[in-house]
């Protein structure tokens, strides 16, 4: 028995997914051979946004463990005061 109400499936989310994505990026300290370390507020930098908050892994462009060795030490900085919590206008 046929079903009354023949509704089509919304559009899956994936397709469109598929064709947005690129090429993975290298990671920057891997391609480099940088060491992170938290007297190197310069290179941290780079891994905070404007606000202070750290940047996430697809918008840094970092693999997992860089990822986490400059979560550790942009806290290790600002600990010792060579970078801010949080930054106001």
């Amino acid at each position: 028995m046929p079903r009354k109400n023949k509704r089509t499936p919304a559009p899956t989310r994936g397709r469109r997914q598929e064709f947005r994505r690129g090429k993975p990026r290298p990671c920057q300290v891997c391609t480099d051979d940088v060491v992170l370390d938290w007297k190197d507020t310069s290179a941290l930098r780079k891994f905070t946004s404007d606000r202070g908050k750290i940047r996430g892994r697809r918008v840094s462009g970092l693999c997992p463990k860089h990822q986490r060795e400059a979560a550790v030490a942009i806290k290790n900085a600002r600990e010792m005061a060579l970078l801010p919590y949080v930054s106001t206008r």
